[in-house]
């Protein structure tokens, strides 16, 4: 029979209450530490030359304002992490300090004897103990009471009982204890006072609140929060704006006044402050846009204000207001995942333009520049602003090293600017099929590239000259990669560093898209591939260069299909490269005359057999050889016989 008892001294439910608060505390604790951790990491690598003078002042901002461990940051968060961590320290203490009953009866051990001792021993040691601790020998100190004496002398008695009884020394082999079966004790970690009837209705109003308001309410919370979005994470209103707003023509400018209205229905930060006077400034420097982006975002005055802080981004404008600076900072956070999913819209409709338009906004909002207008790309260098002009016929490598030849102070800045402001090489691309050498139609087909990133205006690393077995070893590798299922290939190491983007909030690693479209007729053949962390060239490795895969089934029908792969950058404006490609779709029989062997070839039949009969009926072609051989042998045998025949006429006239 099992005898259930509660926690009265509260040991067990101890052990459950750290128990339920480390898991909560420890993940809170871990995401806080990480993010701390990252933005020192950052400050510090910036600070090591790998960025210029305004990359570092930018991360210096974002260190500031980070919480560190010796400078705290107390939020509510921090407040409450601190409030959990100190209850669990007191409940370990309290669940250390407790002693609990849970030792085993060993009568070997009270005796103070080991297991081979005879019984005569056991009685005689016995005697010896009797006289030092029986009660009346031994008298009550200050440290120990009469009744830890007496329980003392029982405990000796007992364990002398129960190696020298028979009954006794029984029941202890069979059960454990000297005194026979006993109970099983069940605990519960609760104390007993939240069974007591005068308590009833306190605890089942806790679990009316728990169970039937607060669990709900946060499942509901969560189930219809997440029912109104879409698997990119916004509001199904705003994809519902990108569908009906995208056009296939649509351009950057278009682009740009419908992702304006996303953010119509998209979660904000609260307002920070009355943007009048800098909605009068936008309108002055931004002119004809502003109007238009204001006449596409309407009368709703959420995607007003959200457009006002783009557009403040876009013109580099200070806010003066540090309340408007975070609520811009959001704002900005918030617009790659509004662009991925207005990217996804674009490229489910098979649109090349908008395609294009939706990945070059990432740039520009970046760097901070006004997209649709023609921006000289040297305001993407410290000590440059939007107002810079420039012909447009320089590229950024030029441009430094003409004003590194003037003698510019901006020079040595633009030229630290300019390492961080990689370009994208191409080292290879070509259309792959595992196993064949050509491409049938309807075939699983990979188009394979091989990228590495170089500082602009240096000259591309030559590949080395490569013998037959080279070309098979790389063949060898590229099939290899072919068949795993991610679509980078693996880096034992890869350190890409930041680029210089001193308008975004925090640092930035560059990445590409990559898009294989038909420019000819406004159409992607494959949605766009996202490319990251490419390593930068390094002609001391022997592999300089890292490999990149997009899968796609080949087109049904024959035929020679030319088209473009778009390499379009994420972070830099106007880094962007194309290069022309085609595939050729061959029929299936050219693959099996190709794997055909001369073992594989079948002779046309004979003439005069049966299969030769039905093919010279059904018009085919039919073996003749033997037939002639066969002739000739007719002949040779026809001229014996009359050789035969004269000889013997000979040989009757002389006879």
């Amino acid at each position: 029979m099992a005898n259930y008892h509660y926690d009265e001294a509260g040991n067990m439910a101890a052990y459950f209450l750290i128990s339920i608060l480390a898991i909560v505390l420890v993940p809170l604790t871990l995401s806080s530490v990480v993010r701390i951790s990252t933005s020192k990491c950052l400050y510090l690598a910036t600070c090591l030359g790998r960025a210029d003078h305004d990359v570092v002042q930018n991360a210096a901002k974002q260190a500031t304002r980070a919480a560190s461990v010796l400078n705290p940051k107390f939020t509510t968060r921090t407040v409450m992490l601190l409030v959990g961590w100190l209850v669990v320290a007191l409940l370990v203490y309290r669940a250390r300090t407790t002693e609990t009953d849970s030792k085993l009866y060993d009568p070997y051990e009270i005796l103070g004897i080991s297991t081979g001792v005879t019984e005569k021993e056991i009685k005689s040691l016995f005697k010896k103990l009797a006289k030092i601790y029986h009660p009346d020998k031994v008298k009550a100190t200050v440290n120990e009471t009469v009744d830890q004496i007496a329980n003392r002398f029982v405990d000796i008695t007992k364990a002398y009982k129960a190696l020298t009884d028979e009954t006794i020394r029984r029941n202890y082999e069979t059960y454990g204890h000297p005194d026979g079966r006993q109970e099983v004790s069940m605990g519960i970690a609760l104390p007993s006072w939240i069974i007591e009837g005068k308590n009833n209705i306190w605890v089942l109003g806790f679990y009316a609140v728990v169970f039937g308001g607060l669990l709900p309410g946060m499942v509901g919370r969560w189930w219809f929060g997440s029912k109104g979005k879409t698997k990119d994470g916004i509001e199904a209103e705003t994809a519902e704006g990108f569908w009906k707003g995208v056009e296939e023509a649509s351009g950057i400018s278009d682009v740009v006044k419908v992702f304006g209205g996303a953010f119509k229905y998209e979660t904000q930060t609260k307002k920070a402050g009355d943007l009048c006077k800098m909605e009068e400034e936008i309108a002055k420097r931004a002119g004809d846009a502003w109007k238009e982006m204001t006449k596409a975002v309407g009368s709703d005055e959420k995607a007003q204000r959200a457009s006002a802080l783009l557009y403040a981004h876009f013109l580099r404008l200070e806010l003066g207001s540090k309340a408007l600076e975070r609520e811009q900072t959001s704002l900005l956070l918030q617009t790659p995942m509004l662009l991925n999913a207005f990217l996804n819209v674009a490229s489910a409709r098979s649109w090349l333009a908008p395609t294009l338009g939706i990945m070059r906004l990432h740039a520009y909002i970046v760097q901070a520049l006004v997209p649709g207008k023609v921006n000289s790309l040297q305001a993407q260098l410290p000590g440059f602003d939007g107002t810079s002009s420039n012909s447009g016929k320089q590229d950024l490598a030029t441009f430094v090293r003409d004003l590194g030849e003037s003698g510019d102070d901006r020079a040595v800045e633009a030229s630290k600017a300019l390492e961080n402001l990689g370009t994208l090489e191409v080292v290879d691309l070509g259309f792959k099929v595992i196993g064949e050498r050509v491409v049938t139609p309807s075939s699983i087909v990979y188009l394979l590239v091989k990228l590495r990133v170089k500082t602009p205006g240096t000259s591309s690393t030559p590949s080395p000259v490569q013998d037959a077995k080279s070309v098979k070893r790389n063949d060898e590798i590229d099939e290899k990669f072919l068949n795993t299922r991610g679509d980078a290939e693996a880096l034992e190491e890869n350190d890409t560093g930041y680029a210089h983007a001193p308008y975004w909030p925090g640092l930035r690693k560059p990445g590409w898209w990559l898009v294989l479209a038909d420019d000819k007729s406004n159409r992607i053949v494959v949605p766009p591939l996202k490319i990251h962390d490419v390593p930068r060239s390094d002609p001391s490795k022997a592999r300089n260069y890292r490999r990149y895969k997009l899968q796609f089934q080949a087109p049904p029908n024959v035929g020679l299909f030319t088209w473009k792969v778009y390499f379009v950058s994420d972070t830099v404006v106007g880094e962007e490269t194309c290069r022309p490609i085609s595939l050729k779709i061959d029929d299936v029989s050219t693959l099996a005359a190709e794997e055909q062997t001369p073992e594989d070839e079948i002779s046309d039949p004979e003439e005069d057999s049966l299969a030769g009969q039905m093919a010279a009926m059904r018009g085919g072609q039919v073996k003749k050889t033997a037939a002639v051989e066969e002739s000739d042998d007719d002949d040779d045998d026809e001229s014996s016989t009359d050789d035969d025949a004269d000889g013997g006429a000979d040989s009757s006239d002389s006879d």
